[in-house]
């Protein structure tokens, strides 16, 4: 049966999170981020709704096996052997005809056009494979030996691969794949709701100025936990391909704000220093691994407070969090409103004449702060004690 290379465009991964989670099994260790960024694009380009996932379906309905190569560079090129050359307009129909013979079907990165047909893939015999058959194992070799996705149709099992470098994943049917996604967007929702109860209760007790190492870490703590489910089901979008297109809704109204709020919690709380900022804040948070998330002393360790910090030691928040929930004030007064006075406990004692004293800040600026800072402690203060 055919093999069909081809290397796919690097497409930007989802906006709903920062990284989208594959399991790769024990070469994890060894992807990097361009390798991440490739797999996602490879999982794209054969995503349903796709010519190039059509033209899998018919080779899986006829009951046929193929290897796809996906890219026709000179490092292609130079693993392929006999053959012969086409260069036409790609067609799932071409390409189910193209694998009743034995040999690669070469493609180009986009798979627009195929190439080549009838190949026989020559790679580095010396590449370790954990493959058996001889179609996957030279699919596992020519991806790791090239960056390249190569993509297995097994003629046996019927069964869709899809290699890039150490990465490998198995596609899994459609209603499958659409059943996981529903159960994690249900986990996705209460994680969220337990989410939304931390913030609210964090709000209230800044206005009060009762905050403690325990009401910070836990917001934290939840926020990750809600950001990695998200990666979950941003993943399942991606294999889901046209068919995602309600996940992808669900997934974008329950993950919508959470990062911010994630970010202006940090930036309320860390404690800064030359080799400390704001990004690696949350690089580390999101760098704990799933054991670390659950533990609220290392989810806290990420703001660098100092040592001696219990869980039940105070906090006192900069106030950049509930400032950034006022209308039309920009992220950059804030930032001089809470250099000005310091902390939330003194902005919210401040008066009108307090905040007009600030560059930028006039008399339409200083009543809308103040009149919006009081509205959010009542409607926090409210909401914790109704």
């Amino acid at each position: 049966m055919p093999i069909i290379a081809t290397v796919p465009r690097v497409l930007q991964r989802p906006t709903a999170s920062t990284d989208v989670c594959i399991d790769m099994g024990k070469e994890a260790e060894l992807v990097t981020d361009h390798d991440a960024d490739l797999f996602i694009a490879a999982l794209r380009l054969v995503a349903p709704g796709t010519p190039l996932r059509e033209g899998i379906d018919r080779i899986l309905h006829a009951k046929m096996g193929a290897l796809v190569v996906v890219g026709d560079g000179a490092a292609v090129q130079e693993l392929c052997s006999g053959g012969f050359p086409l260069d036409v307009r790609f067609t799932p129909q071409r390409l189910s005809e193209l694998a009743k013979m034995d040999g690669a079907i070469i493609l180009t990165p986009d798979a627009s056009r195929i190439v080549r047909a009838n190949v026989h893939l020559v790679p580095d015999s010396s590449i370790a494979t954990t493959e058996t058959g001889t179609r996957h194992r030279t699919a596992e070799r020519v991806a790791r030996q090239i960056s390249v996705p190569v993509v297995t149709v097994s003629e046996e099992m019927s069964l869709v691969s899809i290699h890039v470098r150490a990465q490998n994943k198995t596609l899994e049917p459609i209603p499958r794949v659409l059943a996981r996604s529903d159960q994690a967007l249900q986990i996705l929702g209460r994680y969220r709701q337990r989410l939304d109860t931390a913030v609210s209760s964090l709000s209230a007790l800044e206005v009060e100025d009762l905050v403690t190492v325990r009401d910070v870490g836990e917001v934290l703590q939840r926020g990750e936990m809600v950001r990695r489910i998200a990666d979950e089901v941003a993943g399942y979008v991606i294999e889901l391909g046209s068919d995602g297109r309600l996940v992808q809704l669900q997934l974008e109204e329950m993950t919508a704000g959470v990062l911010e709020e994630l970010r202006f919690v940090c930036k309320d709380y860390f404690i800064a220093s030359s080799a400390f900022v704001l990004d690696r804040v949350m690089r580390s948070l999101q760098s704990l691994d799933d054991e670390e998330v659950i533990d609220l002393r290392t989810v806290v360790s990420v703001l660098q407070l100092p040592r001696d910090s219990e869980v039940d030691t105070s906090l006192s928040p900069k106030g950049h969090r509930l400032l950034a929930k006022i209308p039309r004030l920009t992220e950059e007064l804030a930032d001089r409103v809470v250099t000005h006075f310091g902390g939330l406990a003194k902005l919210l004692r401040a008066s009108n004449h307090d905040l007009v004293d600030i560059e930028g800040i006039g008399d339409v600026r200083a009543r809308m702060i103040k009149d919006g800072l009081a509205r959010l402690a009542e409607a926090s203060i409210l909401e914790r004690y109704s």
